[in-house]
Parts: C-alpha cells; structure tokens; sequence
C-alpha cells in the first residue's frame, strides 16, 4: 500500500496542534547555496553595496539618515536591475518599507539587491539591509524592501526582457510571490482610493486641548537637479528625490513635537514621471495627523523648468515616532487640521493609519501570534487575498516533501517542519488546465467528487471576479460528534505567464453575520488549495495542499498514518468528474 513507511510517532501533540503557516527569514533569501559540483552559487543579478557610516551620513543624534539609506538602496536595486536588463532602468515604484532599527555612525551597512522577476519591460528588485558591528562581529536586519525597475527604451525600440530563471527554493518562492506583489501593485492605488473614500465619510475630526496647529508644520523646500544628483541617462535617481523628501517630511515631524523623529514607516509609492538635470524640484510636508504615539506626515514632490507648469513627480506618505531615553515612543501633541483640505487630510490619515494595522496584522506578523481566522472586511480584501494566495504559492515551492503513500498513481506526500504539519495530494489527468481550473474554482460543485461537501456548501459573497467567500458545513467523521462548518474565502489566480499554475487558494476568515451552524462547531483551514500546471495542451498536474489544523485533522490523519486510504477515493472521484465535465461550457 505504502512506497514509504510513515510513522505517526515522529509527531508530537504540539507538532500536530501547534500549527504556524509557512514562513522564511528574510536574510535567508540572499544566501549562497552550493551546487551538485560544490561550487557555491550566486544569482546573477545579485549587486552588493557595503558602507560605513561617517558622520556626514548621520544626523545630529550620529544616526544615519534615512534619505542616505534610501539613496544607497535604490543605487545598489538599480544596478541589480541594469545588470539583469543589459540597458539603462528608472525606478517606478517602491514597495512600503519598515525601519526595524535606526544605524549609528561607525557602523557598517550592507546593502544585497537582486531581481526576483522580469516581465514584459519591467522588473521586481528584492533589497536586503542589514548593519555590522566590526568590533563585535555581530550583524542585524534593518529593512527589507522590493523596488519596481523599468528598463528604459533603446533606439531599437521598447526593451523585451529576458526571463529571470530560478536556481533555489528560495529565488523560486520569490519569483513566484513576486507576481501576486505585482497584482497588489497593480490594484493598490485605486483600492487605496476606494477605502479611504468610504471610511472618510464616517470619520469627525475632535478637538484637543493644546493641540497644535497643522500650518505651523508645513515645510516648503526647493533643490536644484545638478549632475551629482542625475544617472548617466541624466535622470534624477529616484533614490535622491526620496532622500530630499525624506528631509522635508523630517523637518514637518520635528516641528510638530520640537523634537528629533524617527521614521519607521514610508507607504508604497509610485513615480509619477520623470526629472531630469536642471530641474527645480519643489517638496511640500504638512503632517497630516498625528496619534498617541505615531504622527502621519505626507510629502509632494513637484518640478518644474523656466516658465513651465508644475509636473507631479512623486506624493509618499511617512510614519514618524518619537523616542525617549530608553528608546520608547514618547505621547505626542495632537494635531489641529486646517479647515477643508487639512480635515480631508487629517480624515485620510486615521484610515491609512487602519489599512496599515490591517496590512501588518494579516501581512507582517509572526503567523504563531496570528489567529486562524482573521476577520472579513472589504478594508483588508486586498491583504486577506495576497496572504491566501502567498501561502499556497509557499507550499508549491517547498521540496522536501515526503512520499507517504501512492495508489494508481494518486500520491499522498507530507511535511514536517517548523512545528506544523503538511500534506499534499498529487495526480496526472486528461483535462486541460484551464477547464480544470474553472470547474475547481466553483466549491459548490466540489460536492459532486468530495463527501465532505455534500452537507451545506453555498456562496455568502462574490467579493470580486477572483475572491468568494463560502459556507461550508461537513458531517462529523465520528459517529455522534458534532460535524463541522467553515467560512472560507476562495482566492483563484490564473497565470501571469507560462511559468505560473493556475491557483486556487483557500483559507478561513471571521464574519459576525455568520455564526457555527446549529448542531456544528466551527473549524478552521489556515492554508489549503490547488495548483494546476499545464504540462501539454491535454495533460494536467493536479496538487492538492492542505496545512493541517485541529479542525482539519480529523479527516485526513488516519490517511497520513496509513490506516486508510480514502483520499485515493476522493481524488479518483475528482479525477472522474472533471473528465465527464472536461468539454462541458467553462464559467466566466
């Protein structure tokens, strides 16, 4: 029955019920690996930057600038970019940036770039900052960040670029997440738009006693565009306008608290044309709001040249705090919003300030301190959708599975690792890919192969063309116990190129509308879903992926340890069904 033995023994209750999602350590992605030969391999792209801290790199507090930092990450990404594309690059856009830890002078800093993934003209640049004690050998990350290139046209006409190709888990784990950073992208300023419209409205701006006046932080500021400031194709660097915004933004901060801030965030952004030698640039910062321990400055680059009309090259939007002594946020002083636009402004601030909460929460933080399910609201679609899909995307790219067990060619794998517990279901079908992937996408079909669908399994909301949401109510799989209900919302993707599956991602939410079911308790699915890859114009894989939770584990752990073999039955019976449904009229 089994290729591999598998023994229940290797995991423990806690392997079993402490379960975290997939995760890797940033630094990790820019390690060397060593080949078949040896010989240790480097990414191609990969541009290197080491440099110390003098003290004409620091403020007054000996802490390297931020608009220094800045300058260095984008020089190093460029070069990454230039090196992959064999022509000159612009920066387009750079993704939100987080400064864990601010760089005392004397201190090294090292700067890693490489490009993840190169689409038609464009490219995603990975950045890697890290900070070196040389009396004590110890070493620190400071931020990571991923940078958007676009290769500049040639006299030939508009570059083509050539496809990045992947060597490691790692460069593949990234290559593939570097296309749902590229959807988000995409999407991220008209959502952007939409939320902070809707959450305006319901928002009043109070009244603080003593609290400052907006007008007496607003900073103007004008930079000349010289040589220095340019690249050889006489462009501004893109890392220079951030650099002089980064200093009008500090100036508004320190107006506002009378003291020196520290800036922890910038908010993904986008150039929105270009500058040039010889331009006048003009920077504008008025801090927009300010909260107990954190204050929202918004900065505007403009330029212009002669009797020209201003051109817009560049809005961001950065997150100061206050440190005292003992390196803690200080309480800052409220702020006090002009009339019309600062109210607009101050209203805008308190609903980015909810995004980014919502952002790190389902984003940025340690997935053991995040619960299952993270509430469903159209503030977060965007986030809850990208985490979905990256999780899924996580779990392809691993290959260290184990082969459990295998029966007419439906194989069973598993994965221990990091305290949680995996497992995955693979098989060959004669079905096109694309078919394929339309008649999974619908779960309320999945009745129709998977037992445990056959109770209660309807759409709550179609969100959008790519994200649903679904009840799903399961019997009991012992006799007596209550059966089990699940909110799920269904992420489906379909590939950015031919190097990409067709995805469907699955993971549970929280909607207060929607209480367990009578007679059922509510389970929870972190990460599960399927990858499809074409493999010819009639052959498909399909992998089925499942991150087993308490709630989960029920169904599936007498498969894993080999007592059973009811998956080979459910996957025969999803094998049959899309093969009787394989010409059938595909859904929109």
């Amino acid at each position: 029955h089994s290729t591999k033995s598998f023994k229940w023994s290797h995991f423990s209750l806690k392997t079993l019920f402490h379960v975290a999602a997939p995760s890797t350590k940033k630094s990790a992605l820019f390690r060397s690996h060593e080949n078949e030969s040896g010989e240790v391999y480097r990414n191609p792209t990969e541009v290197k930057m080491s440099q110390i801290v003098l003290p004409c790199h620091a403020n007054h507090c000996g802490e390297l600038s931020v608009g220094q930092l800045l300058k260095w990450m984008d020089s190093t990404a460029c070069l990454s970019a230039e090196r992959h594309s064999g022509c000159s690059c612009i920066t387009a856009s750079v993704d939100d940036i987080h400064f864990e830890h601010t760089i005392g002078v004397g201190k090294v800093v090292n700067i890693i770039a490489k490009v993840n993934r190169a689409f038609t003209s464009s490219m995603e640049v990975g950045i890697l900052v890290t900070c070196e004690d040389l009396y004590t050998a110890r070493q620190w990350n400071v931020c990571h960040a991923f940078a958007t290139f676009v290769a500049r046209r040639t006299e030939a006409g508009k570059v083509q670029l050539k496809q990045v190709v992947p060597h490691t888990q790692m460069e593949q784990m990234e290559y593939s997440l570097a296309a749902e950073r590229r959807r988000m992208r995409l999407i991220h300023a008209e959502i952007i738009t939409d939320l902070l419209s809707s959450s305006t409205a319901q928002l009043e701006c109070r009244e603080y006693h003593n609290a400052v006046q907006a007008e007496r932080t607003r900073v103007e500021s004008v930079e000349l565009v010289l040589p220095p400031h340019a690249n050889h194709q006489v462009s501004t660097f893109g890392g220079q306008i951030m650099a002089w915004m980064e200093n009008v933004a500090t100036i508004a901060a320190s107006r506002l608290c009378n003291a020196h801030p520290t800036l922890r965030t910038i908010d993904m952004f986008h150039f929105r044309g270009p500058s040039h030698i010889g331009d006048r640039l003009v920077l504008k910062a008025i801090v927009n709001n300010s909260f107990k321990h954190s204050m929202e400055v918004g900065v505007c680059a403009e330029a212009y040249q002669g009797g020209e009309p201003l051109r817009h090259i560049n809005s961001a939007f950065m997150t100061f705090e206050v440190l005292d002594s003992d390196r803690k946020p200080r309480t800052l002083p409220r702020i006090r919003p002009e009339p019309v636009d600062g109210k607009r402004r101050y209203q805008e601030a308190i609903a980015r300030k909810k995004i980014r909460l919502d952002r790190k929460y389902i984003i940025s933080c340690k997935q053991t301190v995040v619960p299952l399910s993270v509430p469903w609201d159209p503030s977060n679609q965007m986030y809850l959708s990208y985490n979905n899909v990256s999780a899924l995307k996580l779990m392809d790219t691993r290959n260290n599975w184990v082969l459990t067990s295998e029966k007419n060619k439906v194989r069973l794998y598993t994965l221990e690792e990091n305290h949680m517990l995996c497992f995955k279901v693979e098989m060959h079908i004669n079905v096109a890919a694309e078919q394929t992937f339309h008649l999974l996408s619908d779960l309320r079909r999945r009745k129709e192969w998977d037992q445990h669908y056959e109770s209660v399994c309807e759409v709550i909301s179609q969100a959008d063309e790519e994200d649903t949401l679904y009840r799903v109510a399961t019997p009991s799989v012992s006799k007596g116990a209550k059966g089990q209900d699940f909110i799920l919302l269904a992420s489906r993707r379909k590939p950015c190129d031919a190097r990409d599956p067709y995805l469907i991602a699955l993971r549970s939410v929280t909607l207060p509308t929607h209480p367990p079911t009578d007679g059922h308790t509510r389970g929870e699915v972190l990460c599960a879903g399927f990858s499809i890859w074409e493999e010819s114009d009639s052959i498909t894989k399909i992998t089925y992926y499942n991150q087993a939770t308490p709630g989960v584990l029920p169904y599936i752990s007498t498969d894993i340890a080999g007592l059973s073999s009811s998956f080979y039955s459910a996957f025969s019976a999803c094998s049959h069904f899309l093969e009787v449904n394989k010409d059938s009229l595909a859904a929109p």
